[in-house]
């Protein structure tokens, strides 16, 4: 007996190398850790619970039978984060660059499937060369299978991708479909073709680092919703982004301790809105000081910065928050803006986590840029997130919501359940100044005159009276009692219902 234990923690041993200390070493070498001590910061100390360690793949082609390591390139199973429940899967690019194979493939699959039966979340680290060119359409097969099960859990159990090292080819798609993707600078990139391809194809010579680097997707691409400075912050912030979400689509997220007086006053915000207009200021501050404890957990905070999205909590309870950013194009909507929110809007009631919406827009984005780029596709895609979407949704206008992107903001016209207003709030088609203009073509040469009706227009609309007489909006409110009116709001809506029509699906503007 002694002998067969001692033979079982040889194997253990053996899987725990991965491809050999010499590897394992380069891994280091690179700033980067290996699967395994992942793993180990990821999850709640001693959680872990291993499958198929001793599964090794098939292939007998170009040597492979004589070179045959347990795992075979990923570390599956599961585990929890502050003793909530999640199925993880680590690539280990010590093992064939952590390339997929067939048998890589199912364990992947195997812990993906009991993640949908048991309803917990997917966190895949992935550290990847790709599919494995030895075993040819088996490998292209697997990430198949893979990607399949992506779209079933889609709406699901949240799914989050981690790119730790390489991701190129057909082990970028999986990522693409899950709700979070987050890199890590410098040792991380994804593409799906990489530099040399590019250059023979197109001439173009780049950098893996340029072509697909967490700069150029945060940025650029906002294929990844963030970027973390090493794989240690990486672990660290994923286990707090998994302590906002419900583990399935079933459950609510979790309410966690609180020590912030949801009856909190927050004077300094009534002199939030400059007395110019035209004057920006920041709407972080606003999001913060209604936020429990300053909390505030930001969602691709480098792209379309003209709007914010992250996760806040209000008495212990996870809300999702989208807010107009007057600090950037004077938190004017625009193609990447909207695509932006409409994605966090779409996570957020596939998950049953309620909206709160700040809004101070001017409108949408002008320019021939924006029309050839189809930015009216793109504005209704956010429109369509707001529409049908029925969780609880409070809405704050604090300053400007004119024409179309007022309609857009999560207005009452799109089933907002609580509207308020600020009293510095202008609700109305336009700004005064162009109003004026379409309105007195005739009076444009007379200066005095158009002061004049601009300052009518002005006394007229630019206050949120006129919305609130129809019931548009359903109070106003005093900006230091923000949140108080939001967090009495959400409590009132817990035990909300509404439903939309059966359908198959939605076709939503793509």
């Amino acid at each position: 007996m002694k002998d067969i234990l001692n033979q079982l923690e040889s194997r253990r041993e053996d899987a725990r190398l991965g491809g050999g200390q010499r590897r394992i070493d380069a891994q280091h070498a690179r700033g980067k850790l290996t699967a395994r001590e992942r793993l180990e910061l990821l999850l709640d100390e001693g959680s872990f619970e291993e499958f198929d360690m001793f599964v090794r793949h098939r292939s007998t082609d170009f040597g492979m039978e004589n070179d045959r390591p347990y795992g075979d390139g990923v570390v599956t199973g599961w585990g929890t984060i502050n003793g909530r429940m999640v199925y993880v899967f680590s690539q280990d690019f010590t093992v064939f660059g952590g390339s997929l194979s067939e048998t890589h493939a199912q364990k992947i699959c195997k812990i993906m499937d009991m993640a949908m039966r048991n309803g917990a979340p997917v966190i895949g680290l992935n550290d990847s060369g790709g599919a494995r060119i030895q075993e040819g359409v088996a490998s292209l097969a697997g990430y198949a299978d893979v990607f399949q099960r992506n779209v079933l859990a889609s709406g699901v159990v949240p799914q989050i991708s981690v790119i730790m090292g390489p991701c190129a080819g057909g082990a970028v798609y999986s990522p693409a479909m899950t709700d979070f993707i987050f890199m890590v600078k410098d040792t991380s990139y994804m593409f799906v073709t990489g530099p040399d391809v590019v250059k023979t194809v197109t001439n173009e010579v780049v950098t893996a680092e340029q072509l697909g680097g967490a700069s150029t997707h945060t940025k650029k691409s906002s294929v990844a919703d963030g970027a973390f400075e090493n794989d240690v912050e990486a672990m660290t912030e994923i286990r707090r982004l998994v302590d906002f979400l419900p583990l399935n689509n079933r459950e609510k997220a979790p309410t966690r301790p609180f020590f912030d007086d949801p009856n909190r006053i927050e004077g300094s915000l009534d002199t939030l809105i400059p007395e110019n207009p035209n004057q920006p200021y920041d709407m972080k501050e606003l999001i913060l000081k209604v936020a429990d404890e300053g909390d505030f957990y930001e969602i691709q905070k480098d792209f379309a910065a003209n709007i914010i999205t992250g996760f806040i909590r209000i008495e212990g309870q996870s809300v999702g928050v989208v807010a107009n950013q007057p600090m950037v194009l004077a938190g004017c909507l625009d193609i990447d803006s909207s695509r932006k929110a409409a994605r966090f809007v779409r996570f957020c009631d596939a998950f049953e986590i309620p909206i709160l919406t700040f809004v101070d827009v001017p409108g949408f984005l002008p320019g021939t840029g924006q029309e050839y780029g189809g930015v009216i596709k793109h504005g209704a895609k956010l429109l369509f997130a707001y529409g049908e979407a029925t969780v609880p949704k409070v809405t704050v206008i604090t300053r400007k919501a004119y024409g179309g992107a007022y309609d857009v903001m999560s207005s009452k016209h799109l089933r907002g359940d609580f509207n308020y207003a600020w009293p510095t709030a202008e609700i109305a088609v336009m700004g005064a100044k162009g109003a004026v203009e379409i309105l007195y073509r005739s009076e444009l040469g007379d200066a005095e005159k158009i002061a004049e009706r601009t300052h009518d227009y002005e006394t007229r609309f630019a206050n949120p009276f006129v919305a609130a007489e129809k019931g548009f909006i359903d109070e106003v409110i005093q900006p230091h009692s923000t949140r108080r009116r939001v967090a009495r709001a959400f409590a009132s809506l817990r035990g909300k219902k509404l439903a939309n029509p059966w359908k198959k699906h939605d076709n939503i503007p793509l």
